[in-house]
Protein backbone atom coordinates (compact mmCIF):
# COMPACT_ATOMS: atom_id res chain seq x y z
CA UNK A 1 0.00 0.00 0.00
CA UNK A 2 2.78 2.38 0.94
CA UNK A 3 4.57 1.57 -2.31
CA UNK A 4 1.42 2.41 -4.24
CA UNK A 5 1.08 5.76 -2.45
CA UNK A 6 4.72 6.61 -3.05
CA UNK A 7 4.35 5.79 -6.73
CA UNK A 8 1.23 7.96 -6.96
CA UNK A 9 2.97 10.88 -5.20
CA UNK A 10 5.96 10.65 -7.54
CA UNK A 11 3.65 10.57 -10.53
CA UNK A 12 1.81 13.67 -9.24
CA UNK A 13 5.11 15.50 -8.81
CA UNK A 14 6.25 14.62 -12.32
CA UNK A 15 2.95 15.74 -13.89
CA UNK A 16 2.88 19.01 -11.88
CA UNK A 17 6.56 19.86 -11.81
CA UNK A 18 6.00 23.37 -13.20
CA UNK A 19 3.47 24.29 -10.51
CA UNK A 20 5.67 22.84 -7.80
CA UNK A 21 8.67 24.79 -9.13
CA UNK A 22 6.67 28.04 -8.99
CA UNK A 23 5.57 27.28 -5.44
CA UNK A 24 9.12 26.46 -4.36
CA UNK A 25 10.42 29.65 -5.96
CA UNK A 26 7.81 31.74 -4.14
CA UNK A 27 8.76 30.01 -0.91
CA UNK A 28 12.42 30.91 -1.37
CA UNK A 29 11.82 34.47 -2.62
CA UNK A 30 8.97 35.50 -0.31
CA UNK A 31 8.41 33.27 2.70
CA UNK A 32 12.05 32.76 3.69
CA UNK A 33 12.92 36.51 3.53
CA UNK A 34 9.79 37.30 5.55
CA UNK A 35 10.80 34.81 8.21
CA UNK A 36 14.29 36.31 8.35
CA UNK A 37 12.90 39.84 8.53
CA UNK A 38 10.47 38.86 11.27
CA UNK A 39 13.31 37.47 13.36
CA UNK A 40 15.44 40.58 12.89
CA UNK A 41 12.48 42.85 13.71
CA UNK A 42 11.94 41.06 17.02
CA UNK A 43 15.63 41.42 17.83
CA UNK A 44 15.63 45.10 16.93
CA UNK A 45 12.58 45.80 19.05
CA UNK A 46 14.30 44.12 21.99
CA UNK A 47 17.36 46.31 21.40
CA UNK A 48 15.19 49.43 21.33
CA UNK A 49 13.32 48.30 24.42
CA UNK A 50 16.09 47.07 26.67
CA UNK A 51 19.58 48.07 25.57
CA UNK A 52 21.41 50.54 27.78
CA UNK A 53 24.95 51.87 27.38
CA UNK A 54 27.16 49.13 28.87
CA UNK A 55 29.68 51.77 29.91
CA UNK A 56 27.18 54.34 31.12
CA UNK A 57 29.26 56.53 33.38
CA UNK A 58 27.48 58.54 36.04
CA UNK A 59 28.93 62.01 36.33
CA UNK A 60 30.47 62.24 39.79
CA UNK A 61 33.45 64.15 41.12
CA UNK A 62 32.31 67.68 40.29
CA UNK A 63 31.02 70.52 42.40
CA UNK A 64 27.35 71.45 41.93
CA UNK A 65 26.33 74.94 40.90
CA UNK A 66 23.69 77.07 42.59
CA UNK A 67 20.80 78.20 40.43
CA UNK A 68 17.11 79.03 40.37
CA UNK A 69 14.71 76.14 39.83
CA UNK A 70 11.79 76.61 37.45
CA UNK A 71 8.85 74.37 36.59
CA UNK A 72 7.50 74.41 33.06
CA UNK A 73 5.37 72.14 30.90
CA UNK A 74 5.88 70.06 27.78
CA UNK A 75 3.40 70.48 24.89
CA UNK A 76 1.39 67.50 26.16
CA UNK A 77 1.20 68.87 29.71
CA UNK A 78 3.93 66.82 31.42
CA UNK A 79 5.60 68.89 34.15
CA UNK A 80 9.32 69.40 33.66
CA UNK A 81 11.90 71.13 35.81
CA UNK A 82 14.78 73.41 34.87
CA UNK A 83 17.51 75.27 36.70
CA UNK A 84 18.79 78.66 35.56
CA UNK A 85 22.40 79.48 36.34
CA UNK A 86 22.79 83.19 35.65
CA UNK A 87 26.21 84.07 34.28
CA UNK A 88 29.10 84.67 36.66
CA UNK A 89 28.85 88.39 37.51
CA UNK A 90 32.65 88.65 37.51
CA UNK A 91 32.59 87.96 33.74
CA UNK A 92 30.71 91.17 32.94
CA UNK A 93 27.44 91.44 31.00
CA UNK A 94 25.98 88.11 29.87
CA UNK A 95 27.18 87.00 26.44
CA UNK A 96 24.22 84.75 25.70
CA UNK A 97 22.14 81.85 26.94
CA UNK A 98 23.03 78.19 26.51
CA UNK A 99 20.41 75.48 26.95
CA UNK A 100 21.91 72.22 28.26
CA UNK A 101 20.31 68.82 27.53
CA UNK A 102 21.67 66.01 29.74
CA UNK A 103 22.30 62.42 28.74
CA UNK A 104 19.93 59.50 29.30
CA UNK A 105 19.35 58.66 32.99
CA UNK A 106 21.07 61.86 34.04
CA UNK A 107 19.72 65.12 35.42
CA UNK A 108 19.99 68.85 34.96
CA UNK A 109 22.61 69.12 37.71
CA UNK A 110 25.27 67.59 35.45
CA UNK A 111 25.43 70.90 33.62
CA UNK A 112 28.02 71.80 36.24
CA UNK A 113 30.34 69.14 34.81
CA UNK A 114 30.14 70.38 31.22
CA UNK A 115 29.13 74.02 31.42
CA UNK A 116 31.02 75.58 34.33
CA UNK A 117 33.66 77.12 32.01
CA UNK A 118 30.85 78.60 29.91
CA UNK A 119 29.21 80.04 33.03
CA UNK A 120 32.55 81.51 34.11
CA UNK A 121 32.98 82.97 30.63
CA UNK A 122 29.75 84.97 30.96
CA UNK A 123 26.97 82.71 29.66
CA UNK A 124 23.64 82.04 31.32
CA UNK A 125 23.09 78.29 31.55
CA UNK A 126 19.59 76.81 31.48
CA UNK A 127 19.59 73.08 32.23
CA UNK A 128 16.50 70.90 32.50
CA UNK A 129 15.26 67.38 33.21
CA UNK A 130 13.61 65.38 30.44
CA UNK A 131 10.40 63.59 31.43
CA UNK A 132 11.05 60.60 33.62
CA UNK A 133 14.45 61.94 34.69
CA UNK A 134 15.61 63.95 37.68
CA UNK A 135 12.74 65.93 39.21
CA UNK A 136 10.57 65.97 36.09
CA UNK A 137 7.25 64.14 36.09
CA UNK A 138 6.76 60.91 34.20
CA UNK A 139 4.26 60.24 31.44
CA UNK A 140 1.92 57.36 32.13
CA UNK A 141 2.48 54.59 29.61
CA UNK A 142 5.72 56.04 28.24
CA UNK A 143 9.12 54.58 29.12
CA UNK A 144 12.10 56.84 28.36
CA UNK A 145 14.85 55.09 26.46
CA UNK A 146 18.32 56.00 25.29
CA UNK A 147 16.90 56.64 21.81
CA UNK A 148 15.63 60.20 21.31
CA UNK A 149 11.90 60.11 20.61
CA UNK A 150 9.35 62.79 19.76
CA UNK A 151 8.75 63.13 23.53
CA UNK A 152 12.29 64.31 24.24
CA UNK A 153 12.13 66.65 21.25
CA UNK A 154 8.87 68.09 22.61
CA UNK A 155 10.46 68.54 26.04
CA UNK A 156 13.40 70.38 24.51
CA UNK A 157 11.13 72.59 22.41
CA UNK A 158 9.33 73.58 25.63
CA UNK A 159 12.70 74.38 27.23
CA UNK A 160 13.59 76.51 24.20
CA UNK A 161 10.32 78.43 24.66
CA UNK A 162 11.24 78.96 28.33
CA UNK A 163 14.66 80.29 27.32
CA UNK A 164 13.13 82.56 24.68
CA UNK A 165 10.70 84.00 27.23
CA UNK A 166 13.55 84.64 29.67
CA UNK A 167 15.53 86.56 27.03
CA UNK A 168 12.46 88.45 25.82
CA UNK A 169 11.60 89.72 29.30
CA UNK A 170 15.11 91.12 29.65
CA UNK A 171 15.14 92.78 26.27
CA UNK A 172 17.98 90.61 25.01
CA UNK A 173 18.30 89.07 21.52
CA UNK A 174 16.33 85.86 21.14
CA UNK A 175 19.39 83.78 20.37
CA UNK A 176 20.14 80.46 22.04
CA UNK A 177 22.99 77.98 22.04
CA UNK A 178 22.22 74.27 22.48
CA UNK A 179 24.61 71.89 24.24
CA UNK A 180 23.62 68.22 24.49
CA UNK A 181 25.16 64.97 25.67
CA UNK A 182 24.41 61.61 23.95
CA UNK A 183 20.60 61.31 23.76
CA UNK A 184 20.38 64.96 24.78
CA UNK A 185 22.67 65.78 21.84
CA UNK A 186 20.32 63.94 19.48
CA UNK A 187 17.36 65.90 20.84
CA UNK A 188 19.31 69.15 20.33
CA UNK A 189 19.88 68.44 16.64
CA UNK A 190 16.26 67.40 16.13
CA UNK A 191 14.97 70.53 17.90
CA UNK A 192 17.42 72.84 16.14
CA UNK A 193 15.79 71.97 12.84
CA UNK A 194 12.49 73.30 14.19
CA UNK A 195 13.70 76.47 15.97
CA UNK A 196 15.11 79.57 14.30
CA UNK A 197 16.22 80.99 17.65
CA UNK A 198 18.93 78.31 17.93
CA UNK A 199 22.10 79.91 16.61
CA UNK A 200 24.76 77.30 17.42
CA UNK A 201 24.90 73.70 18.67
CA UNK A 202 27.49 71.58 20.48
CA UNK A 203 26.94 67.83 20.68
CA UNK A 204 28.93 65.24 22.62
CA UNK A 205 28.39 61.59 21.65
CA UNK A 206 25.57 62.27 19.18
CA UNK A 207 24.13 59.58 16.94
CA UNK A 208 21.23 58.88 14.60
CA UNK A 209 18.96 56.15 15.96
CA UNK A 210 18.39 54.49 12.58
CA UNK A 211 22.07 54.12 11.68
CA UNK A 212 23.08 53.21 15.23
CA UNK A 213 20.48 50.47 15.43
CA UNK A 214 21.73 49.12 12.10
CA UNK A 215 25.28 49.16 13.47
CA UNK A 216 24.24 47.12 16.51
CA UNK A 217 22.38 44.61 14.41
CA UNK A 218 25.25 44.13 11.95
CA UNK A 219 27.66 43.73 14.84
CA UNK A 220 25.54 41.07 16.50
CA UNK A 221 24.05 39.44 13.40
CA UNK A 222 26.41 36.45 13.57
CA UNK A 223 25.22 35.80 17.11
CA UNK A 224 21.52 35.96 16.23
CA UNK A 225 21.67 34.20 12.86
CA UNK A 226 21.90 30.43 13.01
CA UNK A 227 23.13 30.21 9.43
CA UNK A 228 26.36 32.22 9.15
CA UNK A 229 26.24 32.55 5.36
CA UNK A 230 22.81 34.21 5.59
CA UNK A 231 24.04 36.81 8.09
CA UNK A 232 27.02 37.66 5.90
CA UNK A 233 25.12 37.95 2.61
CA UNK A 234 22.47 40.56 3.30
CA UNK A 235 22.68 43.36 0.70
CA UNK A 236 22.63 47.06 1.75
CA UNK A 237 19.00 47.31 0.63
CA UNK A 238 18.06 44.69 3.22
CA UNK A 239 19.46 46.79 6.07
CA UNK A 240 17.81 49.99 4.82
CA UNK A 241 14.45 48.28 4.51
CA UNK A 242 14.90 46.61 7.91
CA UNK A 243 15.60 49.81 9.81
CA UNK A 244 12.60 51.50 8.15
CA UNK A 245 10.34 48.56 9.04
CA UNK A 246 11.66 48.32 12.61
CA UNK A 247 10.97 51.95 13.42
CA UNK A 248 7.53 51.68 11.84
CA UNK A 249 6.80 48.75 14.17
CA UNK A 250 8.41 50.56 17.13
CA UNK A 251 6.14 53.57 16.69
CA UNK A 252 3.13 51.29 17.05
CA UNK A 253 4.52 49.21 19.91
CA UNK A 254 6.02 52.00 22.04
CA UNK A 255 3.47 54.72 21.15
CA UNK A 256 6.11 57.25 20.12
CA UNK A 257 8.24 58.15 17.13
CA UNK A 258 12.01 57.94 16.77
CA UNK A 259 12.96 60.66 14.27
CA UNK A 260 16.17 60.37 12.27
CA UNK A 261 18.86 62.85 13.31
CA UNK A 262 20.64 62.22 10.03
CA UNK A 263 17.60 63.28 8.00
CA UNK A 264 16.96 66.28 10.26
CA UNK A 265 20.47 67.56 9.57
CA UNK A 266 19.89 67.26 5.83
CA UNK A 267 16.78 69.45 6.16
CA UNK A 268 18.19 71.91 8.68
CA UNK A 269 18.84 75.54 7.88
CA UNK A 270 22.66 75.84 8.05
CA UNK A 271 24.06 76.86 11.41
CA UNK A 272 27.35 76.23 13.25
CA UNK A 273 27.66 72.78 14.84
CA UNK A 274 30.53 71.29 16.82
CA UNK A 275 30.52 67.48 17.11
CA UNK A 276 32.57 66.02 19.99
CA UNK A 277 33.13 62.28 20.27
CA UNK A 278 35.33 59.97 22.30
CA UNK A 279 37.90 58.15 20.20
CA UNK A 280 37.51 54.97 22.30
CA UNK A 281 33.73 55.03 22.47
CA UNK A 282 32.84 51.34 22.35
CA UNK A 283 29.10 51.96 22.58
CA UNK A 284 28.39 54.67 19.99
CA UNK A 285 31.12 54.36 17.35
CA UNK A 286 32.92 57.53 16.40
CA UNK A 287 31.76 56.94 12.83
CA UNK A 288 28.30 57.99 13.99
CA UNK A 289 29.52 61.55 14.65
CA UNK A 290 31.48 61.45 11.41
CA UNK A 291 28.25 60.57 9.64
CA UNK A 292 26.36 63.47 11.21
CA UNK A 293 29.26 65.80 10.52
CA UNK A 294 29.14 64.85 6.84
CA UNK A 295 25.39 65.45 6.67
CA UNK A 296 25.76 68.96 8.12
CA UNK A 297 26.28 72.20 6.27
CA UNK A 298 29.17 74.55 6.94
CA UNK A 299 30.30 75.81 9.37
CA UNK A 300 30.75 72.39 10.93
CA UNK A 301 33.47 71.01 13.18
CA UNK A 302 34.47 67.59 14.45
CA UNK A 303 36.65 67.04 17.50
CA UNK A 304 37.55 63.42 18.26
CA UNK A 305 39.10 63.00 21.72
CA UNK A 306 41.68 60.19 21.78
CA UNK A 307 41.35 57.83 24.72
CA UNK A 308 37.85 58.97 25.71
CA UNK A 309 34.96 56.53 26.08
CA UNK A 310 31.27 57.34 25.76
CA UNK A 311 30.48 60.74 27.31
CA UNK A 312 33.94 60.88 28.93
CA UNK A 313 35.70 63.45 26.74
CA UNK A 314 35.21 66.12 29.42
CA UNK A 315 36.98 63.84 31.94
CA UNK A 316 39.88 62.85 29.67
CA UNK A 317 40.58 66.35 28.29
CA UNK A 318 39.00 68.86 30.72
CA UNK A 319 41.12 71.86 29.71
CA UNK A 320 40.78 71.26 25.98
CA UNK A 321 37.06 70.60 26.47
CA UNK A 322 36.65 73.98 28.16
CA UNK A 323 38.68 75.68 25.42
CA UNK A 324 36.62 74.18 22.59
CA UNK A 325 33.21 74.80 24.12
CA UNK A 326 33.94 78.36 25.23
CA UNK A 327 35.67 79.40 22.01
CA UNK A 328 32.93 77.86 19.86
CA UNK A 329 30.11 79.70 21.63
CA UNK A 330 32.20 82.89 21.85
CA UNK A 331 32.54 82.78 18.07
CA UNK A 332 29.01 81.78 17.09
CA UNK A 333 26.80 82.98 19.95
CA UNK A 334 28.76 85.66 21.77
CA UNK A 335 29.87 87.35 18.54
CA UNK A 336 33.56 87.37 19.42
CA UNK A 337 35.99 86.74 16.58
CA UNK A 338 39.40 87.51 18.02
CA UNK A 339 42.52 86.15 16.39
CA UNK A 340 43.22 83.87 19.37
CA UNK A 341 39.81 82.19 19.16
CA UNK A 342 40.16 78.56 18.15
CA UNK A 343 37.21 78.88 15.77
CA UNK A 344 38.30 82.14 14.17
CA UNK A 345 39.09 82.01 10.45
CA UNK A 346 41.30 79.05 9.53
CA UNK A 347 42.97 78.81 12.91
CA UNK A 348 41.87 75.19 13.30
CA UNK A 349 43.44 74.31 9.98
CA UNK A 350 46.67 76.07 10.91
CA UNK A 351 46.83 74.22 14.23
CA UNK A 352 46.12 70.90 12.55
CA UNK A 353 48.95 71.47 10.10
CA UNK A 354 51.49 72.82 12.57
CA UNK A 355 50.79 70.83 15.74
CA UNK A 356 50.15 67.12 15.44
CA UNK A 357 48.67 67.18 18.93
CA UNK A 358 45.58 68.68 17.35
CA UNK A 359 45.38 66.25 14.42
CA UNK A 360 41.99 65.03 15.64
CA UNK A 361 40.38 68.41 14.91
CA UNK A 362 38.73 68.80 11.52
CA UNK A 363 37.03 71.96 10.33
CA UNK A 364 35.90 71.33 6.80
CA UNK A 365 39.39 70.47 5.62
CA UNK A 366 39.63 68.39 2.48
CA UNK A 367 41.54 65.52 4.06
CA UNK A 368 39.08 65.25 6.93
CA UNK A 369 36.11 65.36 4.59
CA UNK A 370 37.61 62.57 2.49
CA UNK A 371 37.84 60.31 5.55
CA UNK A 372 34.32 61.26 6.61
CA UNK A 373 32.86 60.64 3.16
CA UNK A 374 34.31 57.12 3.21
CA UNK A 375 32.73 56.46 6.62
CA UNK A 376 29.40 57.88 5.50
CA UNK A 377 29.30 55.70 2.41
CA UNK A 378 29.67 52.58 4.54
CA UNK A 379 27.09 53.70 7.09
CA UNK A 380 24.36 55.06 4.85
CA UNK A 381 24.58 52.39 2.16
Amino acid sequence: MSLFLASGLLDAIVRNWALISIFATLLVLVVVPLLILNKYVKICLNILRDTEPPLLMRQFGFSPMDGEDKDFFAPDGVRLRATLYEADPDAGPPKGLILFAPEFKSSRGTAARYCRPLWQAGYDILSFDFRGQGDAASEEGYQPRQWASDREVGDLMAAIALAENYLRKRGRPIEIGLFGISRGACACLLAAEKSSSVKAVITDGAFSSDCTLEHFLKRWANIFARVRIIADSHPPEFWRFLRWWVFLKAEHKFHCKFPSVRKALMRMTPRPILFIHGGRDSYIPVDQSRLLYAQSAQPRYLWIVPGAKHNQSVVVEPEAYALHTVDFFNRYLGGENGRDNLYSGDLLGEIARSERAFHHISAGQEDADADVDEAVESLVS
